[in-house]
This record gives structure tokens, sequence and C-alpha cells, in this order.
């Protein structure tokens, strides 16, 4: 393929700006481009590693073999469906720049998601969700290709089984290629105020735009947008998950949190029923409580002064200094309270 690009350096398309090059490389700005590039990596015998904006991605040191395809399709398109509106999202989309444009045509089901950095394709694969929504409530169509087979699939979101920050794509990595998003949207509706922070800073009559412009300002706080300025603004986002356990395996968590003297009570600690069976906790409190304040440095790498949820690379840091601090963490809460952490960016090329 006469457009690949070989050695080409990772670390400057990445939110942390780590890691080594990928072997092979490809912009693709058409659909028809990645399926080539398909086609030719199976061909080559190349394993394949999609790209997008590299937020929620983590090179390793030694780079990725293989192909590395950057998915950077463009495109909008809009129709009517009865009291909502289909929008049809091409993958390589930047998704802030998506939710202000739907936010900007009054369309409601993604103000709470702004700021997120990323593009589209990758919103249904972590199930994106922020400050009380989840694209799983909008999409309704995702269109991809199967890599096992090379046919274009279309899937509907019984098929794609969302669960919290995830799905059937993030189960699967690789097999599926996101090519489009369809998602219906409500003309004029009200904004989302489900969560409890975002309520209590919005306007006192909520528009899209300025409950938009709330979960943008409460991101800033917390070091969460992309800003240059900001000597946060090198990471991944969320570093790892909340863990939903079952009752039974967070009564312990809570119980061994009252034994080590972090709460005095069990309902001091911060938790949200999943259904019947199972219950949320928050990753940032029990990492805080597990003894990493805001702030911890490890030489090049360290956690956010504004979220202890977020790693991030200082400059001039490694790939396995960040995931060494990372493996720091999981055995430190997992030591005092009993719950393992889960990493929510991927490593390419690994996972």
């Amino acid at each position: 393929m006469d457009d690949l690009r070989h050695g080409e350096p990772l670390a400057p398309r990445t939110t942390l700006g780590l890691g080594g090059p990928a072997e092979h490389f490809l912009e693709a700005r058409e659909s028809t481009q990645l399926e080539a590039a398909l086609r030719w990596a199976k061909e080559a015998a190349q394993a394949v590693t999609v790209l997008g904006g590299g937020s929620n991605a983590v090179v390793p040191d030694a780079g990725v073999l293989g192909l590395v395809l950057d998915v950077a399709t463009r495109g909008l398109a809009f129709a009517k469906e009865g009291e909502r509106v289909r929008v049809t999202a091409q993958a390589g989309e930047d998704w802030g720049a998506f939710v202000d444009r739907m936010v900007e045509e009054e369309l409601a089901g993604l103000e709470c998601l702004a700021g997120i950095p990323g593009r589209v394709g990758a919103t249904p694969i972590q199930n994106v969700g922020a400050y009380g929504q989840e694209v799983a409530e909008t999409i309704d169509r995702v269109r991809v290709v199967d890599r096992r087979t090379g046919e274009r699939r279309e899937l509907a979101p019984e098929d794609c089984a969302f669960a919290y920050r995830d799905s059937m794509f993030k189960r699967d990595l690789g097999r599926w290629l996101v090519l489009e998003v369809d998602f219906l949207l409500t003309p004029g509706g009200a904004p989302a105020l489900r969560y409890a922070e975002l309520e209590k800073n919005a306007p006192p009559v909520p528009t899209l735009a300025s409950v938009k412009e709330t979960v943008v300002a409460l991101r800033r706080r917390k070091s969460m947008v992309l800003d240059p300025a900001d000597p946060n603004t090198r990471s991944a986002g969320s570093f790892f998950t909340n863990p939903i356990l079952p009752n039974d395996e967070a009564a312990r968590a809570i119980e061994a949190a009252v034994r080590a003297g972090v709460v005095e009570a069990p309902e001091a600690v911060p938790r949200w029923p999943v259904g019947e069976a199972r219950t949320k906790l928050a990753a940032g409190w029990l990492i805080e409580r597990a003894g990493f304040a805001k702030g911890t440095r490890r030489g090049a790498v360290g956690l956010s002064t504004k979220h202890a949820l977020a790693l991030v690379h200082h400059g001039g840091g490694t790939t396995a200094e960040l995931l060494a601090f990372a493996e720091e963490i999981v055995a430190g809460v997992r030591a005092r309270f009993g719950v393992t952490l889960e990493r929510e960016p991927r490593l390419l090329g690994v996972d």
C-alpha cells in the first residue's frame, strides 16, 4: 500500500505522550481505505491495532508491531424520524466537536458527555459515560467491519451488549472496526440532570447549552479536559473504572474500610446500587484511602493533583514507569479493601 508509513511515532498521537513507534501506520480518511488496509494486513499476516484520538490508549515503550490504523474518517448526516433526529457520524469525527454541534442544533441526549477527548468511533466500544449519561442511551445503530470475515455489518443496541463502560466490542477488541454510529436525539429536549454534582452546579433554568458548559467547567476543575497549560493534561483520563461488585463483596470492602479506621461507620463509604444485586464503589475514593493522595509522584509519572483517578505523565517518562505505578495503586487498594481495580485505557498491541 502506497500510503503506508513505517516507524511512525505514536507518542505524539496520544494524550499521555508515551510509547514507541508503529511498525506500519496508515491514516485512513475514507472507509474504503480502512477496508483495503484490513485486506492488506490479512494477506501480509500483520496484526492490526486501531487508533482513534489516542485519549484512551497506552503505547508500550517498544511500540506496536503490525499495522496501526488511525481512523480519521469524517462526515455527519441528519434525518428526521418521528419526534427524534437520526444523526449518522463517521467514526473519525472528533467527539468534543460533535457534542458541541449537537447542542448547537438543540438536540438533546449527549450534552453531559461534553469535553471528553477522543473520536465518535470509540464511544460505543467504551460505552462512554459521564455525569449521568451514557452513549448507550442514544445509540441506535453501529456500522462495523467484522475483521474475521471482512463483511460489513449493522448492529442494533441489543447486539452491542452495552454495560457500564463496556460493550461486546470491548470484550472482543480484535474483531470489530467501527465505521459509523447512528444516534437518535431529541429536538428541543430537556437536558439530563441526574448527577448530584451537575444538578448542584447547573443554573436555575438549565438549557442544553448551559448544562454542556457546566459539564466542561466541572471537568476542567478536575483537569479532565485537554489544556496544554494544565500540568495534569498529559493523561488518559480515568485510568481505572469504578468497581461494580456483588453486594456481599462490596459489603466486605466497606467492612475493611471500617476496620482500617478509614471511616467510622459503613454509611461514610460512597456507594451506589446497581440493580438489586450489585454495588458500585468510587475508585478515586478507594485510591486516596489506600494512601495515594492526589499529586503523588513516582518520578516522571504520578496522580493528577485534581483527580485521583487520573495518572499523569509529567514528561521524560516511560510507559513502564506508568504501568508500574498503576500496579502499585492496584496492589495498595487490594491490600486495604480487597478490591481489584480494572484499568480503563487500552494497552495497544497487547489488549
